[in-house]
């Protein structure tokens, strides 16, 4: 089954003030009307590529800033249109939990699956309200996740890590949030400084090997403690099962190419690569759904994302990446960590390093691992082919 993913920002208003984040913030907010020029569009390029399966990845700015009234609606539309093109929908919700109640709830089972996606960092530093302490957020995010778990709400999260996150160490981190929070799945991410520039966000460029290490610690945590209990972390699971030859869904960072996996509209109809490249960067927008004819034609036309499908084929001839045996699940990384880093797209991943080792790491581990047979609580051992 062909699968496309749309990242789908329908406000570009935030209920807080995040010291790192990337996005220039406004009050725009999408409509239905619009919602419906925007979504018969993209199906009709779907369909035009036999894509039979969409996922809508709603994030903001902060989606909980719009009523959960609007994502009823706004996903009974899609759905009739959907229905129409014979095409499958499939939703997933990014929040910030800071505005979340039980009056979401409904929603979140009837849309969402009983699931919702939110972000803290331990420990956090640079998360907070506008005027107000990261201490103070932490208490309210806290709070709220206890909330949606005892609604039988799934939360899962995607840390970003920093110095002192470093300096705590692995096993306090995985800690924090599965013992103290209480999370079955969560992920981390590597920082990347994106937007206006700022000190916290020149402080969030951390030593490779340091970096690598704590990487490392917490597979080996997370290994002995929380796979055989059903604990999901991510990027660690994936590549677990990468490397045992099973089903994998590799984070975007290390897609073949993500310019033909998915792309990403703001409330204002702009389109671009992803969330990072339509709130922080117009010169690479590959144009607007509302002004264009088609998708299809906007996305052949861009001259933005022709640099984007370069980007493979000149890492193969200008990099190393040719010799790297991880090439083939790497692809050299991230687009957007490598442009905020040197200011330039073609050019392979900063935290290249992180990446080997860790390869290295999980590679080592999936073998002693199937040759033991260990399967997590509720799965199947893992199969391998080698």
């Amino acid at each position: 089954m062909k699968h496309y993913s749309l990242i789908l920002l329908p406000t570009l208003e935030c209920n807080v003030a995040c010291d790192y984040c990337f996005e220039r913030k406004s009050g725009d907010a999408l409509s239905l009307d619009n919602l419906d020029i925007l979504i018969e569009k993209t199906l009709d390029y779907l369909e035009e590529r036999h894509i039979e399966h969409l996922t809508i990845y709603w994030q903001g700015g902060e989606v909980m800033v719009l009523p959960p009234e609007w994502y009823a609606a706004a996903c009974e539309r899609i759905q009739q249109r959907a229905d129409a093109h014979q095409i499958g929908v499939r939703h997933c919700m990014q929040t910030n939990m800071i505005d979340y109640s039980e009056r979401w709830n409904s929603v979140i089972f009837e849309i969402f699956g009983g699931n919702v996606g939110s972000s803290m960092d331990y420990p956090n530093r640079y998360r907070r309200k506008s005027g107000s302490s990261p201490e103070k957020y932490t208490r309210i995010w806290e709070q709220n996740v206890r909330l949606a778990h005892e609604a039988g709400i799934e939360v899962s999260t995607i840390a970003i890590p920093h110095q002192e996150t470093l300096g705590a160490g692995a096993e306090r981190f995985y800690n924090y949030f599965v013992e103290e929070v209480g999370l079955n799945s969560f992920q981390i991410n590597t920082p990347f400084p994106g937007g206006e520039p700022n000190q916290v966000k020149r402080d969030l460029q951390m030593d490779q090997e340091q970096l690598s290490r704590f990487f490392i610690d917490l597979a080996h945590i997370w290994l002995e403690r929380g796979y055989q209990q059903g604990v999901k972390l991510g990027p660690f699971y994936e590549l677990l099962h990468y490397f045992q030859g099973d089903d994998a869904c590799i984070l975007c960072i290390w897609r073949e190419n993500c310019a033909d996996e998915f792309l990403c509209i703001d409330a204002r109809g702009n389109v671009a690569q992803c969330d990072c490249w339509v709130t922080s960067y117009p010169d690479y927008w590959f144009g607007n759904i509302f002004t264009a004819n088609s998708l299809s034609e906007l996305i052949r036309t861009s001259p933005a994302r022709q640099r984007f499908l370069k980007r493979p084929e000149h890492l193969i001839q200008h990099e190393d990446c040719l010799d790297c045996k991880y090439l083939t699940v790497c692809h050299g990384g991230c687009p957007i960590r490598t442009f905020t880093t040197y200011q330039d797209l073609l050019r392979k991943d900063p935290n290249c390093q992180l990446y080997k080792a860790l390869f290295q790491c999980m590679e080592e581990l999936a073998a002693s691992r199937y040759s033991a047979n260990v399967k997590p609580r509720g799965e199947r051992a893992l199969s391998a082919s080698f």
